[in-house]
């Protein structure tokens, strides 16, 4: 089976804030109106319309899709993605965007990996065309919402998103944007590892993969 080799262990990095309020009154961007203009807006993200009550949603597979995974599986591949590649956290998930197409392109990837057995069960998806998430919340000041998705590594207003985003078409070095197979290897290789110490089988510490 394909493996890479084993990362140091981590635990998930706190959501960066580019704002410090310190003792200057900063107006609230998380406010849904002021939500939805900056992604509309300044990042030219397609959202869908929020009901009352619900938070607003983005539209995959436009843009980017996602790779969504458990947390602890995606921050060892952080080091993987460009320094201004996005990565949002909802309720223990880590969700990594990717570029547009990619989550067609899962099944095959992960079947020509070998990780596509269906007894391994790899609590991995993909979010593309049709699909949507919750939009995380802009950072800023205030604490955290509970439940609610934020920006561990957040989107830069006027910078185009795509070029940083893992692509098929990186494989093999050609281009500045990283490998998607790299990155799927990767996480589906950590997937594994956390239903390993679900099941009990491999030690939390342990650095090296279980054969499957």
């Amino acid at each position: 089976m394909a493996g890479t080799a084993p990362l140091a262990a981590s635990t998930v990095p706190h959501p960066r804030s580019p704002f410090d309020s310190g003792s200057v009154a900063v107006p609230d961007a998380r406010q849904p109106g002021r939500l939805r203009h900056w992604y509309e807006n300044d990042l030219g993200w397609a959202t869908v319309p929020a009901a009352p009550g619900e938070p607003l949603r983005l539209v995959t597979g436009v843009r980017f899709d996602v790779l969504e995974v458990p947390a602890r599986a995606g921050t060892r591949a952080l080091g993987q993605l460009a320094p201004g590649s996005p990565v949002a956290l909802q309720d223990g998930r880590m969700r990594l965007l990717v570029a547009a197409g990619s989550a067609e392109e899962l099944p095959g990837l992960l079947d020509w990996l070998e990780w596509g057995a269906p007894a391994l069960a790899l609590d991995l998806r993909a979010l593309g065309a049709g699909g949507a998430l919750d939009a995380p919340l802009r950072p800023g000041p205030g604490g955290p919402v509970q439940g609610a998705a934020v920006w561990l590594r957040p989107p830069e207003s006027g910078c185009e998103v795509e070029a940083s985003l893992p692509t098929l078409s990186a494989m093999g070095g050609v281009g500045d944007a990283p490998d998607l197979v790299r990155l799927v290897n990767t996480v589906a290789t950590e997937c594994h590892r956390v239903r390993l110490r679900r099941a009990g089988r491999e030690p939390e510490d342990s650095q090296a993969l279980a054969s499957s």
